[in-house]
């Protein structure tokens, strides 16, 4: 049960709350954890599926399970692949720890995954609900495999809102972002889809950097959910800072993939060209978006997130959080 908000601590709302339903094919991961909250709070979400990333199937799939338990989330949770199309399994141990999700102390697992087809889920999903919006925030496998198996599935989603990429820089090599170098295969089936795709590159997502000060905020809300959240950005921040910057401040990543449809307004968009680069010695794995304006390029293929106002969506975050205040 959800406990009544109290309005000395109650955060503003910007904007209007679309509650666009929703999919997420996530890797948890302390931000896809974050994404979680807030589709849980702003969303119709009617489902999870879970794919190898930030860590093995097996870790990312309790770790969804076990965060839709905590935020009192009854929604169906299919595993999906256990690894990339062609290249071996990549994680990221060095920020999100052994386990995807170090950091909090988290309760016993209680729920078990609804299925082991994520992409056989996403194709159904898409043909019950003809508004659906597939939000993946990690590597595109089930993504691509949904595609496959349904060659009208791009049509008939409303969208796919992705977390990855990055137009000007990476996060693994100089050139490419983590979810798109675990699978660059399976991105490209992806951009090549004619699927309505928004991207949510690093350019935005380093925009949206949340240190000590915002944990601090999240923490004073008090209850377990809040606890959950500021013990999870503790460890993600001072492991970027280990990892990254020197700085004990982490990009909240996948939650900006969520915030693009829940809450429009805080972005500002670009349509573009965009592939995948799969061969390159020093470039597989890259996001090549074409930003010539004064040349004639290809047809665009998605709206790249350019801007995030990152004060206003901290306040969107922190009302997201809020609303679980009561926890499970």
């Amino acid at each position: 049960m959800r406990q009544p908000k109290s309005p000395d601590l109650r955060p503003g709302y910007p904007g209007q709350v679309n509650r666009p339903t929703i999919l997420l094919d996530c890797d948890p991961g302390h931000d896809d954890a974050i994404a979680l909250v807030v589709a849980g709070a702003f969303t119709r979400l009617i489902g999870v599926t879970t794919v190898s990333g930030n860590a093995s199937l097996e870790k990312t799939t309790r770790n969804a399970l076990l965060t839709c338990q905590l935020l009192g989330l009854e929604v169906a949770i299919h595993a999906g692949a256990s690894r990339p199309q062609i290249a071996e399994p990549r994680h990221a141990e060095f920020i999100h720890g052994a386990s995807g999700l170090d950091g909090p102390a988290l309760p016993p697992l209680t729920r078990e995954p609804a299925g082991s087809d994520a992409a056989g889920f996403i194709v159904e999903s898409a043909s019950d609900h003809s508004d659906l919006w597939l939000v993946a925030t990690g590597p595109l496998t089930n993504v691509a495999a949904a595609l496959l198996r349904d060659p009208k599935l791009a049509d008939r989603l409303a969208g796919i809102a992705i977390m990855g990429g990055g137009s000007t820089f990476g996060n693994v090599t100089a050139a490419a972002e983590f979810n798109i170098l675990s699978d660059p295969e399976a991105a490209d089936r992806v951009f090549r889809s004619g699927a309505n795709l928004v991207l949510a590159d690093l350019n935005l997502t380093h925009q949206f950097l949340l240190g000590e000060s915002h944990i601090d905020r999240i923490r004073r809300l008090g209850g377990p959910v809040p606890t959950f959240v500021a013990d999870l950005l503790t460890f993600y921040s001072t492991a970027y800072a280990r990892a990254y910057s020197g700085r004990a401040e982490g990009p909240l990543h996948d939650p900006t993939a969520v915030l693009a449809l829940s809450h429009p307004e805080l972005f500002e968009r670009e349509r573009r060209h965009a592939v995948i680069e799969l061969r390159g010695d020093h470039t597989r794995g890259m996001t090549v978006v074409d930003s010539r304006g004064s040349h004639r390029g290809e047809e665009a293929n998605l709206d790249l997130l350019t801007r995030i106002d990152a004060e206003a969506a901290f306040e969107v975050l922190l009302a997201a959080i809020h609303s679980y205040r009561g926890g499970s």
